[in-house]
């Protein structure tokens, strides 16, 4: 599944098809010991250090002609504490497998992305996120953090220790070490109803600001040249568990969201005049359904369709005024945009680098099917998006630098001095992090 199996002539490349890299060598620790000892070799040789896991990020955070050090082993649950509501996990442990292994044991995270297949360790460094009125990020779920920093030595953190340390390192960009493993906060498991429905895109912009306030979690989908959304609210329930049928299931959700929209991707990359017409037909094809499940059954679905993502956070009281900018741009371009813009939201967290830090947020991600030419989209986009005053997810597409993020995040400055202590030879830099935080 993960697609950071290396390619011909030790090639690596991501999940979106959009970034390539060679490095030097590649290294698959067993033990934090080994991976500690990879760093130090790596400095010997004068090798710069990258983790990588399994390259669903568009940006080429992780690559590197260095040493790429791959997770694979450093899997599985190191301890669950019931009483103080954790379970420490290894980093290279995907979601899937600890989403899983946490309902086996009558547990689960607070909330979580739309998608799985990620490792614990690369979703958290770049801030993935689901969406949510009181619970936040993935990262923002986390309690304790171990990582090997740049001289090789083993360094925990948490709010009592390190906490310096912590505040930055839940979001840290790979740029503060590698993260070894990861403590998260859960509870009992619980069961979720989802209620998936139709509305006209003026009526959920009009009404956002309560259809946010009236459910845990709220999104929606609007499809680019029509006037439709598919909104989705997912609430605690009492029960009874009432899952989708398997068959209905398969058709609803793999061969509508998987299949017919990967043929329609393919009509509309041969002739992109038809795209209008197909997105009316499919924002129509959607109809309403409800149901009730384990977490990670309601939150995430499987992504069949290979793209490249933009993703914006803008402060949640300008969502509706961006949207609607966003909807006069591609009215007025000329574009053709197959695929449907997602919109979630985020409690403010305290997390440094993190894109909902210091306030509430809402996301605004914005996709084209893999192969296409997406930049003139994106760039139209990223202009309404910065106007903003946006943060751009750190593992999706964006032409954001370090000036820019100085002027967003007020403590970025916190962070780059935390990286000259922890990192001074940049043992663990790259050509992203250079333009993003700085040389």
């Amino acid at each position: 599944m993960s697609s950071t199996a290396s390619g011909r002539n030790g090639t690596w490349r991501n999940w979106g098809g959009n970034v390539a890299a060679r490095p030097a060598r590649e290294v698959t620790p067993a033990s934090v010991e080994e991976l500690a000892d990879a760093v130090r070799k790596a400095a010997a040789d004068g090798l710069k250090v990258k983790a990588v896991g399994t390259g669903h990020s568009f940006t080429s955070i992780a690559a590197t002609d260095g040493v790429l050090i791959r997770p694979q082993l450093l899997t599985g649950i190191r301890d669950i504490d019931r009483e103080a509501g954790t379970v420490t996990v290894e980093a290279g442990t995907p979601l899937k497998r600890l989403n899983i292994a946490l309902a086996r044991e009558g547990l689960s995270l607070t909330n979580m992305g739309d998608i799985m297949e990620q490792t614990v360790s690369g979703a958290t460094s770049t801030g993935t996120h689901g969406t949510g009125r009181e619970s936040g990020s993935i990262a923002a779920q986390i309690k304790g953090l171990e990582l090997v920093t740049a001289d090789g030595s083993v360094l925990s953190c948490s709010e009592k220790e390190n906490p310096e340390v912590f505040a930055a390192a839940r979001t840290g960009l790979g740029a503060l070490g590698i993260v070894t493993a990861i403590t998260f906060a859960v509870e009992p498991i619980f069961l979720l109803t989802a209620r998936e429905e139709p509305m006209p895109f003026d009526r959920v912009l009009a009404d956002f600001d309560e259809l946010w306030a009236e459910n845990e979690h709220f999104e929606f989908y609007w499809f680019p040249h029509t006037g439709s959304t598919n909104t989705k609210r997912n609430n605690r329930s009492a029960g009874p568990e009432k899952p989708v049928p398997q068959i209905q299931g398969w058709i609803e959700d793999e061969f509508l969201s998987n299949g017919v929209f990967q043929v329609a991707q393919w009509v509309g990359r041969a002739a992109p005049g038809t795209i209008p017409t197909i997105a009316r037909i499919s924002s129509k094809a959607l109809s309403s359904r409800t149901y009730t499940d384990i977490p990670y059954k309601v939150f995430t679905s499987p992504r069949r369709v290979r793209f490249v993502e933009m993703e914006y956070a803008v402060p949640r009281e300008a969502v509706a005024e961006t949207l609607r900018e966003l909807r006069t741009m591609v009215e007025r371009s000329g574009l053709k945009v197959s695929f449907p813009v997602e919109v979630r939201t985020a409690p403010a967290d305290d997390i440094t680098l993190s894109t909902a830090s210091g306030r509430d947020s809402a996301y605004i991600a914005v996709h084209m099917v893999k192969g296409t030419p997406y930049q003139a989209y994106f760039t139209a986009a990223e202009r309404i998006f910065t106007a903003h005053e946006g943060r751009p997810h750190w593992g999706k597409v964006h032409t954001r630098d370090a000036e820019y993020f100085a002027g967003v995040y007020p403590r970025f400055g916190e962070f780059t001095a935390l990286r000259d202590r922890l990192d001074p030879d940049r043992r663990f830099q790259n050509d992203y992090l250079r333009r993003v935080l700085g040389p």
